[in-house]
């Protein structure tokens, strides 16, 4: 836990990074999992522990708000100085289970966008992957078809490197193949699906019941840019259509699937969500939002520094990387 002096000195660095009204700049935050405890197979998401103490140095040092008041406020030009916003991509339960009791004892508000397909059961190609490499026990694998080669799985480490080669191999597949893929993968290690790895819709509405933001991430999280029009509109206007039945209320927000402008969503997509009743929506473009950003396009990133006070210093230095990722006329 950094010192008293530290916490000061960090909070005017911020002040001075993000001062409040015309001159404000917001900060949104993306996590995906919060896993229990340290996992040798997953080393990109926080820990418990980690998250708390990240949670905690928003709440001392920041001015963590709900994103849907932020997106009004930025364009209002009324963001309080260090403005921050959390967000979480996908749907995972441990974002109930794990994150939402940090989140509710440290009063930092979060908005959770859900990819739909996978409520109540369902499972991300990505943890089909992660499982399949996990436990099978042969030292090398073969996916020539794939064109990796043959990988070597000898070790914790190699496993991982594995993992890194085939995540973004398959992402970038059209949907069909990408699930065909992954399920080769389950079937080669023996493994059987998860059913509880993603929420369930109890879980959406304890969310909201708390007073966390709901926002949808499609249905089944397809590379929209690789998807066919009218299927990459079925993604997007379904997914808020089952949450609003969810919850029982429109749902407002929206975040691209993986979220690079121009590689994974276009301007046909940003019109999609427009023409679907969003109010918002967010992409993975580097940087802060500004009165001039598209709310269509807010950017978003992922605080990699573990340590509070890395933490802090990472995001007052991303606070002066203004949004280049799409400007309002």
């Amino acid at each position: 836990m950094a010192s008293s002096a530290s916490t000061f000195l960090l909070k005017v660095l911020a002040g001075l990074a993000s001062p409040s009204g015309a001159r404000a700049r917001l900060s949104i935050l993306i996590y995906h999992r919060v896993l229990p405890t340290d996992d040798a197979f997953n080393t990109w998401d926080v820990t418990a522990s980690e998250f708390e103490l990240q949670m905690r140095a928003l709440a001392e040092q920041f001015s963590p708000l709900p994103l849907s008041d932020a997106v009004e406020r930025v364009a209002a030009r009324s963001l309080p100085a260090r403005a921050v916003c959390v967000t979480f991509d996908d749907g995972y339960a441990d974002n109930a289970e794990v994150a939402l009791p940090i989140l509710r004892k440290h009063r930092v508000p979060a908005t959770f966008f859900i990819a739909t397909g996978y409520l109540d059961g369902g499972r991300m190609f990505n943890d089909t992957v992660t499982e399949s490499i996990r436990a099978i026990s042969k030292p090398t694998l073969d996916l020539a078809s794939l064109g990796l080669g043959t990988l070597v799985l000898d070790t914790v480490e190699a496993k991982r490197a594995a993992i890194a080669r085939i995540l973004p191999v398959l992402k970038y597949l059209p949907a069909p193949e990408r699930e065909a893929q992954a399920a080769r993968l389950g079937e080669l290690a023996g493994i059987s699906p998860s059913s509880d790895l993603m929420m369930r819709e109890a879980q959406v509405r304890e969310l909201h019941a708390a007073g966390m933001g709901i926002g949808a991430h499609t249905v089944t999280h397809p590379i929209l840019l690789n998807t066919a029009p009218e299927a990459a509109r079925r993604e997007i206007v379904e997914s808020g259509r089952r949450l609003a039945e969810i919850l029982r209320e429109p749902v407002r927000l929206f975040a691209y699937p993986n979220g690079k402008p121009g590689v994974d969503y276009g301007a046909e997509h940003v019109q999609m969500v427009r023409d679907a009743g969003f109010a918002a929506a967010v992409s993975t473009g580097w940087g802060v939002a500004t009165e001039r950003s598209d709310r269509f396009q807010l950017p978003r990133f992922t605080p990699w520094d573990r340590t509070p006070g890395r933490f802090a210093l990472r995001l007052i230095r991303n606070m002066r990387n203004a949004d280049s990722t799409g400007e309002s006329a």
